[in-house]
This record gives structure tokens, C-alpha cells and sequence, in this order.
């Protein structure tokens, strides 16, 4: 499988993730492999409230706080998809939300250079 085609399918796959667990999705996802991390970045993540929430701080607070939860909680779902997608294990996963662009990033280390590995077999 090609490197464009492993991260459209990967970002696909977090789409209807977060569709399933929070009832809305990104207006959009884009997942990069750089070296030994996935990174994808969501643009439009935040729901109508949320949008309300932000527009004072205790509001920001709140919502980046509900998000890490949420986040960690299924963490291991995101993982599995990294780890599915890719046949490498996920050594550790970072995310953060931006309440001021309606943003997050996810951020997987994994075990190996995927980018090399798939250079080498295309």
C-alpha cells in the first residue's frame, strides 16, 4: 500500500471513530507519516455547544477538559487503528485541542520508521 493511500485510509478510519463516540466528526482529517510518528491533524472537531462553551474562559476550560477525558478514555480505540492500519506497534500517544481554532492533533510513536519501511516496499 502506498504511504498516501495508508494515510487517507487511517484518517477515514478516525473519522468514523469519532463519529461513533461523539456524534459529530472533523470537517476534516489529514494523517501524516513522518519517520517513526503518525500525526493527524482534525480541523472543525468542536460540536455547536462546545463552540458556545469557548467564548469564556471557565467555558474553555471545560471543554478541554471533557476532551482529554474523552481521549483517554479511548485511547486504545485510537491506538488499534494506528496498529491495524499499519502492522506497527504504537509505543505511545499524545493529543491536544485547540479551543481557539477548533483543532486537535493526535500524535502516535511507533515501534518502527514506517516512512522508511514504506519507501523501501513501494
Amino acid at each position: 500500500m502506498s504511504k498516501k493511500k495508508l494515510e487517507a485510509d487511517i484518517s477515514s478510519a478516525f473519522i468514523k471513530l469519532q463519529l461513533d463516540l461523539i456524534g459529530k466528526g472533523p470537517q476534516e482529517a489529514k494523517t501524516y507519516i513522518i519517520n517513526d510518528m503518525l500525526i493527524t491533524r482534525f480541523k472543525g472537531v468542536l460540536t455547536v455547544e462546545e463552540k458556545h462553551l469557548v467564548n469564556h474562559t471557565t467555558g474553555r476550560r471545560l471543554v478541554k477538559q471533557m476532551r482529554t477525558l474523552l481521549r483517554e478514555q479511548y485511547s486504545k480505540e485510537y491506538e488499534k487503528i494506528v496498529e491495524e492500519y499499519t502492522g506497527c506497534k504504537v509505543l505511545s500517544s499524545h493529543s491536544d485541542i485547540s479551543t481557539k481554532t477548533g483543532e486537535r492533533i493526535e500524535v502516535f510513536i511507533l515501534e518502527k520508521d514506517l516512512e522508511q519501511f514504506l519507501l523501501v516496499n513501494e
